[in-house]
């Protein structure tokens, strides 16, 4: 990581208020458990980071996509916390999972077979979560392999199952339909089971559906990092990231000139721009060219012009020169200017704008967990 002072610009994440929007969530949903949702590196945030200050704050169950990223959590979060591999065990690697103390969610047939066979070559009894699809038809067992399942009853010889789960595809929009039907899918699937295992369906956005989705576990992960849970609802969460770019160097245009890649600006007068020290390398996605914007002050400046691969222009004749000068610091995300504004403005969403922030700032984080350190 590069010293503050020599790095294009500074990532800043509040601990703190990812550890406020934990305790919202898991108050929602109690009696529920609350785990958190840490794949992708903590949504591009910091994993280890992000997991031991929410160990300190009580969380006890953790999901990452890949093996790797599970091996590589390990050592942040002490060995009475739960780390499931949500990808399950890729082939001939079910070793690696007890080597490391982690936990898998079993996708299909041959994941459950594998583990089985794990399970009786150590003698032993071996933990994970069983995923069935209630619609997504994404990962999960299929009704298929369910129907299998029922006429083996040594399916599940040597794993202990702790939780049955499955995925919302719509649960940002509480008026689709396909909500309930996934509810109701699931909780016929859970009645035919052999015996009735504890539940997890509710992701983010579930979690503020109805108490009906929440069963024994939610998985929030987005929420956790401040993205909105729902589309036209009230945002209860706090923000958690600010970007702040560095200003390399600024100067005048006259009308008629041009700005960027393309030509994609003309100004119409003259006008002050400004080059920040930030581009699509770094995560800044190149369809916010000529539309997104910066804070400076609380003042909205326009970015103008095509995003580069290490820099962005902004319009800054409404600013005071000195307040632009070379090394000033401009808000790309913060309180008032959020994620899902960002994201807004480049036509995805919080997700894909978090995920996406590269490694080349220089990251501070805000109550940093001792484990973290």
């Amino acid at each position: 990581m590069p010293p503050k002072e020599r790095s294009g610009a500074i990532l800043t994440v509040d601990l703190d208020a990812v550890r406020a929007n934990y305790r919202l969530l898991r108050d929602k949903a109690h009696p529920a458990a609350c785990s958190a949702v840490v794949k992708a590196d903590a949504y591009g945030l910091g994993a280890a980071q992000v997991a031991a200050a929410l160990y300190e704050e009580g969380c006890r169950h953790f999901f990452v996509a890949h093996l790797e990223e599970g091996i590589s959590l390990r050592p942040y979060v002490a060995h009475d916390a739960h780390i499931f591999v949500l990808h399950g065990p890729p082939v001939a690697t079910e070793g690696e999972f007890t080597a490391h103390g982690l936990i898998p969610v079993l996708n299909s047939e041959p994941q459950v077979a594998g583990w089985r066979k794990h399970a009786q070559a150590l003698g032993t009894t071996l933990d994970a979560i069983v995923q069935v699809d209630s619609g997504m038809s994404r990962m999960g067992l299929s009704p298929q392999e369910i129907d299998a399942w029922l006429l083996d009853p040594h399916f599940l010889d040597g794993i202990n199952v702790h939780y049955i789960m499955s995925h919302l595809a719509c649960a940002d929009e509480p008026s689709n339909p396909m909500n309930g039907e996934q509810l109701a899918r699931f909780s016929a699937i859970r009645v035919r089971l052999p015996q009735q295992y504890r539940a997890s369906l509710a992701n983010s956005s579930g979690i503020f559906l109805s108490p009906d989705f929440h069963f024994e576990l939610v998985r929030p992960g987005a929420a956790l990092y401040g993205i909105a849970p729902q589309s036209g609802e009230a945002h209860p969460l706090r923000s958690v990231v600010r970007l702040q770019g560095k200003v390399i160097q600024t100067r005048t245009i006259a009308a008629g000139e041009h700005v960027g890649y393309s030509c994609r600006y003309t100004a119409s007068e003259a006008r002050q721009v400004a080059t920040i020290s930030v581009g699509y390398a770094d995560g800044w996605l190149r369809s916010m060219s000529n539309q997104g914007l910066a804070i400076v002050d609380g003042v909205k400046v326009p970015q103008i012009g095509a995003i580069s691969m290490d820099s962005i222009t902004l319009d800054v004749s409404a600013i005071a020169q000195e307040r632009v000068a070379p090394g000033s610091l401009v808000d790309l995300i913060c309180a008032e200017h959020p994620v899902d504004a960002v994201a807004a403005m480049a036509g995805t969403i919080g997700y894909e704008v978090l995920t996406n922030l590269g490694g080349r700032y220089y990251r501070d984080y805000l109550g940093l967990a001792q484990g973290a350190r």
